[in-house]
């Protein structure tokens, strides 16, 4: 979490995005962090598989094709990239490209130091097993219909967006892999759209979090959290409770840090509820 931000940096943030005619809930965006949707085939045909980075993309439908729903890495080169599709025991590659676009730095203090630098060796053993846990959690995949008409999943203040570069006292770390929005501690979380529960801990840098299976790959994930009210193997329902707002794990106040998944990949939450962003953003006008 950071302090409000301003009104030229939410509109750069903001316009760059394209609205995809194939999903008008959903932006597209070829960037690094984005979201990119091609058509592969007719509808009456059967669904096709396609891998990027051999990695199986989700696969959903508009009125007429089936598209292939790719997340973007944020390491990704500039320029070209491919699919490769099965479809009807042939291999066939489609191409698309990814174009430049500037995340911003963000500098922030953590007052507990052992959640940067410094750790015993119990905390890298918690690390490590953290990361083996949540890498599992990760790797679902369910062979079900998706449905990307996401809300938002805390009702709160956008306080840091999805790509930036951070630096943690002044040591930089990896870039934010999700969607801030600040809230009071209890604030209720929900779920933005029906799923399954695979996951639910206490870690390390993450603190309380739940990991959400919409499909397909198409994963989400709620980090920081006061408390948890739902369990692994529980199905939800839009709207529906999964806990609560608070401050665990590296944090710098209490907020919500929720990251959306695509074939392994996390992507710009922003990009599920564009109708929404300007209204979050708001609230750091008042």
């Amino acid at each position: 979490m950071t302090k409000p931000l301003s009104f030229l940096f939410f509109c750069l943030f903001y316009f760059t995005f394209s609205y995809s005619s194939a999903a008008p809930h959903l932006i597209e965006q070829a960037t690094p962090g984005g979201i990119i949707m091609i058509s592969i085939a007719e509808i009456d045909q059967e669904a096709p598989k396609a891998f990027f980075n051999n990695k199986r993309v989700a696969m959903t439908k508009s009125n007429t094709h089936w598209l292939a729903l790719i997340g973007i890495p944020l390491s990704a080169k500039l320029g070209e990239h491919k699919i490769t599709l099965e479809m009807k025991g042939t291999d066939k590659n489609l191409t698309f490209k990814v174009f430049d676009k500037i995340y911003p730095a963000q500098y922030l203090t953590i007052k507990k130091k052992r959640m940067v630098t410094g750790f015993t060796k119990a905390d890298l053993k918690k690390i490590n097993s953290d990361k083996k846990e949540m890498t599992a959690a990760k790797s679902t995949w369910t062979e079900q219909t998706i449905d990307t008409h996401f809300i938002p999943p805390v009702d709160g203040r956008l306080s840091s967006l999805f790509g930036l570069k951070r630096f943690f006292n002044n040591i930089a770390k990896r870039p934010h892999n999700g969607l801030d929005i600040a809230a009071k501690t209890g604030t209720p979380i929900i779920a933005p759209a029906s799923a399954k529960v695979i996951n639910t801990g206490n870690f390390y840098f993450n603190g309380n979090t739940v990991f959400l299976d919409h499909g397909q790959g198409l994963l989400s994930a709620y980090l920081h959290m006061d408390t948890i009210t739902v369990k692994e193997g529980q199905k939800v329902k839009q709207g529906d409770m999964l806990g609560t707002v608070g401050e665990t794990g590296r944090v710098t106040g209490p907020h919500l840090h929720w990251i959306v998944y695509l074939n392994k990949t996390p992507i710009d939450p922003a990009l599920f509820i564009p109708n929404d962003i300007e209204r979050l953003n708001a609230k750091n006008k008042r």
